[in-house]
C-alpha cells in the first residue's frame, strides 16, 4: 500500500497506519514529497520523506528515507531506487 500524502497528512500518518495494521496490510509505504507532515514523524528539519512501515506482529516497524537514500522493502527485495528519485517521478 502507498500513500501520498496529502494536506490532512495526519490521516497518512497516523489512522490509516492503525487501520492498516487491523487489516494486515504486511507494508505500507508513506511518500511526504513536500516534507509537510509534523516533526515525530518526518524529523527535523522536515524534508521531503518516504517512510516504510513493515509490519512486524500487530505493529508497523517504521524507516524514514531521504535525498539519496536506497529504498529497503521487505515485499519488493529487488527493488534499487532512492528516494529522490522517487520524488523526481512527479516532475
Amino acid at each position: 500500500m502507498v500513500e501520498v500524502v496529502s494536506t490532512n497528512w495526519q490521516n497518512d500518518y497516523a489512522r490509516k497506519l492503525e487501520d492498516y495494521a487491523v487489516l494486515g496490510v504486511p507494508e505500507y509505504w508513506i511518500v511526504d514529497y513536500l516534507g509537510i507532515g509534523g516533526r515525530e514523524y518526518i524529523g527535523k528539519p522536515k524534508q521531503p520523506t518516504i517512510t516504510i512501515c513493515t509490519l512486524v506482529e500487530d505493529e508497523y516497524q517504521k524507516k524514514l528515507f531521504r535525498t539519496d537514500d536506497l529504498l529497503v522493502s521487505k515485499i519488493f527485495g529487488e527493488l534499487r531506487l532512492t528516494a529522490n528519485q522517487v520524488f523526481a517521478f512527479g516532475h
